[in-house]
């Protein structure tokens, strides 16, 4: 359950000089404004020229609310999150709508499901479904750590296909009864009754067992570090998303070799919800 992706704008803060603010007429420029009548100092220029493709991003976080579903992938796709036809369309065909209870659906931002968990923002479910998409096949398996809402669990059962077996876990009760709603009432639904998708109270620092091994991981909270008995579940040829750290956190994608031997490499700076017991959770955040 995403937080939010780091802030765009910290990359930009970090090259402004540390005494006063930059001339206005910089700023409108940086912000679409009108073009200044004299041309930018050259250390200004820099900045903006470093700066423009996150302000680009940052418009696209903060775009008013799309009304459609295939809007909404249609916007992921003009700013590469969604790069595939195999990610785009499950993503069009699982409607996100189903799974936000309150809030806006569409719009590129997490969203409240209660117990102080959250549904990540619409481009971190783009960027992990793209990141596993080789490891789901019709026929793998999957475990989704940290299922909340149930819409990514969707998307991999729809993926893996009813011959494979997509598993979500969450270790709150009515987090877990509110997934299997939601999926009731999407294209997913058949899945969830022939269980070859099915949701579990469990502790997600432990797995899931009883269907292991998976091809594919996602975990939806950050880890200090990688469990181990994650890493004992992954398939050999199989691959984990999972964000880790405490503070900063980096999205990592986490290869078992053929050999068992474990290849890891950084995919992005991300801000996700902790990965933590049931009563830390549900204290007062």
């Amino acid at each position: 359950m995403c937080l939010a992706a780091a802030s765009p704008w910290r990359c930009c803060r970090s090259f402004l000089p540390s005494s006063a603010a930059l001339p206005r007429r910089f700023l409108r420029g940086l912000l679409g404004g009108p073009a200044p009548t004299r041309p930018y100092p050259p250390s200004a220029t820099n900045l903006l020229r470093r700066c423009i493709p996150f302000h680009r991003m940052a418009q696209y976080w903060t775009q008013p609310s799309l009304d459609k579903n295939k809007a909404l992938v249609d916007y992921l796709k003009q700013y590469g999150a969604v790069r595939t036809d195999k990610v785009a369309e499950v993503m069009e065909t699982i409607d996100r709508a189903l799974f936000v209870q309150e809030g806006t659906p569409y719009i590129d931002s997490p969203m409240p499901i209660g117990f102080n968990a959250t549904i990540s923002a619409p481009h971190m479910h783009a960027t992990c479904l793209e990141l596993l998409k080789d490891h789901l096949q019709p026929g793998m398996h999957a475990l989704d750590v940290g299922s909340g809402s149930g819409y990514l669990t969707a998307c991999f059962a729809m993926m893996v296909g009813p011959e494979g077996r997509a598993v979500g876990i969450e270790h709150i009760p009515e987090i877990v009864a509110s997934a299997i709603e939601n999926v009731q009432k999407s294209a997913a639904a058949p899945l969830l009754k022939d269980r070859s998708l099915s949701f579990h109270v469990a502790d997600g620092r432990l797995g899931f067992p009883d269907a292991a091994p998976y091809d594919a991981i996602h975990v939806g909270a950050a880890a200090p570090d990688i469990p181990q008995p994650l890493l004992d579940q992954l398939k050999p040829g199989g691959r984990m998303v999972i964000p880790v750290g405490t503070y900063f956190q980096d999205l990592q994608v986490v290869d078992k070799n053929a050999d068992r031997s474990i290849s890891i490499r950084n995919d992005a700076s991300v801000r996700y919800v902790p990965l933590t017991s049931r009563s830390a959770q549900l204290q007062d955040p």
